[in-house]
């Protein structure tokens, strides 16, 4: 006896069904982290694959690993397929349905990787992750579109914003280009383009764009012309996204414990942002004392320079920061040293600053790759003999590995003992990433991942949360909940840069009572009760017992 049965699987409303219906021959879905995008394109080809013979879906991530590692796409594919009666083919990464198509993953880790594709006819395209992907590779990729299985062929992708993209221009319509956020009145909309001269021509219908291409009379009778492709950008964030907030309500605090460049990117979904000075630093952020406590555990970390100041030249700084944590988990900057010098005096800087800080003190400092690098560590550790001193290659860029110290900074996690070095400590640190100089900022980094060995090993995500939730220094501040008027919806709320919220399942809002004010007199909302709680991240990621249920 056998039994069947139907399995219903669908989008969330919002964003994501939209995406789901879009009827746009290419379509851009996200732009922000948190925003449902794997799972939209997920479900994407179950619209075809389970009855049309022939089906093929492909996707693609820029490398083999962020399909496989844990949480990825496959492991996400694993959630649905199986249940509209999907077969997984593990060696070959295929999903494959007795009497219908199939869904492939790939990657295209290398630019010419797109010539192993040439001859295929694939009917839906995925990018996963598009501005990772060079212009080039999805371009060609276009051209592989195509198919006869009966399913007109259309491409899918998501993203994060990236100011530096390719992808950035080519959204540009559906971003307003003072604030970097999408024009909520363009989203889903769809234009047109043709390729003439090597250039992109767009228009809002495609009858504008028909004088470009080969008229009827060129072709043989019964061929239909070609018409310009269809494009649309539907954008979400982790607000329009509820399975996710209700499963994992810390998301958010996550998102908002970001330093201001990624938090702006990933949770605000501004594609104009870019690194600029005082996005990373302010001195306000931090107190400037005058004593420090006498049991920190303090390191010294230096980013290295080996050359000497001339009249002709600008040479990097040599410069040593003198890091201290508490038992509370807080930071004190302690010291900044710093000199321009021929490597034998590099040398006798840092064995007369670790003979003046003391033994106490464990020293630091990045070790250059390659043979070089590995003799310039061991010369200056046998050169410190008698100090605890750790050599370890450096990863990451600057503005990822600043970003912690950065987020520390503000939330007043970090004081600065006074000296006469904070005027130019300040300087630097505010003027990241500006300036041509930034050796203290990269020693600041240092110290700080000497005093957390754990933290290399630590998602980003993860490494803001915990820091969040170590905060010292309470205060106390009053938030509300407020219900949105008729026909409002939370969704399409933006509240800028450095404000902190909560959405909750059943539609209700949670923000500080001086950013509620404006919502209650100028847009209608209706309070319904209030609560007072040490700090906003902990409003959000706990749930004393002093605020409603």
């Amino acid at each position: 006896m056998s039994t069947s049965s139907t399995a219903t699987i669908s989008g969330q409303p919002g964003p994501q069904t939209e995406f789901l219906r879009t009827s746009a021959d290419i379509c851009i879905y996200g732009g922000a982290a948190g925003g449902g995008k794997t799972v939209g394109l997920i479900l994407e080809p179950l619209r075809h694959v389970t009855r049309v013979a022939n089906f093929t879906a492909v996707f693609f991530r820029r490398t083999m690993p962020q399909i496989t590692n844990p949480g990825a796409l496959w492991d996400e594919s694993l959630k649905f397929y199986p249940r509209v009666g999907g077969i997984p083919h593990l060696g070959v990464r295929e999903w494959r349905w007795p009497r219908g198509g199939r869904i492939k993953f790939a990657h295209l880790q290398l630019e010419t990787t797109v010539y192993d594709w040439q001859g295929a006819q694939i009917a839906l395209i995925c990018f996963d992750e598009l501005t990772h992907y060079t212009a080039h590779q999805f371009f060609y990729m276009v051209s592989r579109n195509r198919s006869t299985c009966g399913v007109r062929p259309y491409i899918r992708a998501t993203c994060n914003p990236d100011a530096d993209s390719w992808v950035a221009n080519f959204l540009a319509w559906w971003i307003d280009e003072e604030s970097g956020l999408p024009i909520p009145e363009r989203a889903g909309v769809l234009r047109y383009y043709i390729r003439v001269a090597e250039k992109l021509v767009w228009a809002d219908r495609p009858e504008e764009l028909m004088q470009h291409l080969p008229q009827p009379e060129d072709f043989p009778p019964g061929v239909d012309t070609p018409q310009p492709i269809s494009v649309t950008f539907i954008p979400a964030r982790v607000i329009d996204n509820p399975a996710l907030l209700q499963a994992n309500p810390q998301y958010l605090a996550w998102l908002l414990a970001l330093p201001l460049l990624d938090r702006e990117r990933l949770l605000g979904g501004n594609w104009k942002i870019r690194p600029a000075a005082g996005l990373f630093f302010k001195h306000e952020w931090c107190a400037v004392v005058d004593a420090a406590p006498a049991d920190l555990d303090v390191v010294r970390y230096w980013d290295l320079a080996a050359t000497e100041k001339t009249e002709f030249n600008d040479p990097d700084w040599t410069a040593g920061i003198k890091l201290g944590r508490d038992r509370n988990g807080g930071y004190w900057l302690l010291n900044m040293v710093r000199g321009r010098a021929n490597p034998g005096d590099v040398e006798k800087l840092l064995l007369n600053t670790a003979a003046q800080d003391g033994k106490r003190v464990r020293i630091g400092f990045g070790q250059d790759p390659g043979q070089a690098g590995k003799s310039q560590a061991l010369h200056l550790v046998r050169a410190l003999n008698g100090f605890t001193v750790t050599a370890s290659p450096e990863s990451g860029d600057k503005l990822t590995r600043f970003g912690p110290f950065s987020s520390q900074c503000r939330a007043g996690n970090v004081k600065i003992l006074r000296g006469p070095w904070n005027e130019e400590l300040f300087r630097i640190l505010e003027g990241f990433p500006d300036l041509a100089h930034d050796d203290e900022v990269d020693a600041c980094s240092g110290a700080l991942e000497m005093l957390n060995v754990e933290m290399k090993g630590w998602g980003i995500f993860e490494l803001y949360r915990q820091r969040a939730e170590k905060l010292k220094g309470p205060t106390m501040t009053t938030w509300v909940r407020l219900r949105p008027p008729p026909g409002k919806e939370v969704g399409g709320l933006y509240l800028g840069p450095q404000r902190d919220f909560r959405i909750r399942a059943d539609g209700t809002f949670d923000l500080p009572a001086e950013d509620a004010e404006r919502w209650i007199s100028d847009e209608g909302w209706t309070k319904i009760t209030e609560w007072t709680c040490e700090d906003a991240v902990g409003c959000i990621m706990k749930t004393p017992s002093t605020r409603p249920d």
